[in-house]
């Protein structure tokens, strides 16, 4: 009986937190979550940039194995549709920012073509770009 009054007494003396320390242990943890997130962000960016350069690595792949089929003339494609048969799903893929890539046939470092994502600005020239030039 003496133990069950113990019991009893231990669990109506306990104190819950008050409303000062619920804010401050609240605070604490948005301040903890936004330097996370906050670094999380740049990590994406990065990601997001390192799936680019590899999209534009199998879109290259795809344009060698157009050029080297005898039909084709040993000639690189006027348009990514034309090597999309090369293609995962048979069609080209858009950049990591859901931008379609942009695909030229004459380059600004002496290549036959040049393959560019536009970046998460969505404009061409930006510092941003992603390009097979960049390889």
């Amino acid at each position: 009986m003496k133990n069950k009054l113990l019991a009893t007494h231990r669990l109506t003396s306990q104190r819950g937190l008050t409303l000062a320390e619920i804010i401050v242990v609240i605070t604490l943890l948005s301040v903890v979550a936004a330097i996370l997130f906050g670094s999380l962000g740049g990590i994406l960016d990065d990601s997001k940039s390192d799936a680019a350069a590899l999209s534009i690595q199998q879109i290259e792949s795809s344009l060698e194995v157009y050029k080297i089929k005898p039909k084709n003339g040993n000639k690189y494609p006027k348009s990514l549709e034309d090597a999309s048969r090369y293609m995962k799903n048979s069609k080209v893929p858009l950049d990591p920012w859901g931008q379609p890539f942009v695909y030229s046939t004459s380059s600004s470092c002496g290549e036959p073509y040049e393959v560019v994502s536009i970046g998460a600005d969505g404009q061409r020239g930006g510092e941003d770009d992603i390009s097979s030039c960049d390889n």
